[in-house]
């Protein structure tokens, strides 16, 4: 995608807009994609129904019976209209930026059983994939396939590798997963054929909440190392 034509709007059936930022993963497409989803969020049109950021674009889901509509306009030509008028406004004061969450996970062994195999791969110990991993602050680039499911990026070349040639039909909750120098952590039992090093104890989706989902698009996220009586002490607190 030309970076000359961006954002490219594009419409997904009659009721949602799609926002494309670019056509290729990186922090700075998702950058400008966290950013325009939340100045739709803060400008309260009563017409969108959800706001939906994924690697690169944004779905701006809508009611066109309700969109304001001048001469001529069709209810997707006015909103095409109020997203570029969007886009060229100063940014709106008050929103907020980033929140850093960290995350414990107790890697390897049952919690991470391909995580001895992907250190081999990269030609170092298991020890040090376990330094690499939480050296790097990861961001969470969208949150889908599941509720509360997040896709985390980018690290380094030693997390470079595909996913598993066989799903595993059962991957237990709060499995922390990588392939393709992403991350995810399963919120809850999934079916799944990402490389698994390691789980935490914490709840990733929990529907009785107003906010059911632990991590949100635009979060930047900590890995921390624990032992497994950590873990087990904090999943007996009610963590998991």
């Amino acid at each position: 995608m030309n970076s000359e034509h961006l954002p490219r709007l594009t419409p997904v059936g009659e009721r949602c807009l799609a926002v494309a930022f670019g056509d290729q993963l990186s922090v700075e497409v998702n950058l400008r994609v966290c950013e325009f989803a939340s100045r739709v969020r803060a400008a309260g049109w009563d017409f969108i129904t959800d706001v939906v950021p994924s690697f690169v674009a944004v779905g701006l889901h809508y009611r066109p019976e309700a969109l304001p509509l001048r001469t001529g306009q069709t209810p997707l030509t006015a909103l095409e209209d109020m997203v570029m008028a969007l886009l060229a406004a100063p940014p709106a004061a008050g929103i907020t930026g980033p929140r850093t969450v960290e995350i414990p996970v107790c890697y390897g062994g049952d919690w991470g059983p391909d995580l001895a195999e992907l250190a081999a791969r990269a030609g170092t110990t298991p020890e040090d994939l376990v330094r690499q991993h939480t050296e790097v602050v990861g961001r969470v680039f969208m949150v889908g396939f599941a509720p509360g499911h997040p896709y985390l990026g980018l690290w380094g070349d030693a997390f470079d590798v595909p996913r598993r040639g066989t799903p595993r039909t059962r991957v237990p909750a709060g499995t922390v997963a990588v392939a393709n120098r992403q991350c995810v952590i399963y919120p809850y039992e999934l079916p799944g054929g990402w490389n698994l090093i390691g789980r935490t104890p914490l709840v990733l989706f929990d529907p009785t909440l107003a906010e059911p989902c632990l991590l949100a698009p635009g979060d930047r996220v900590r890995f921390v190392a624990i032992a497994a009586p950590e873990f087990a002490a904090l999943q007996r607190h009610g963590h998991a």
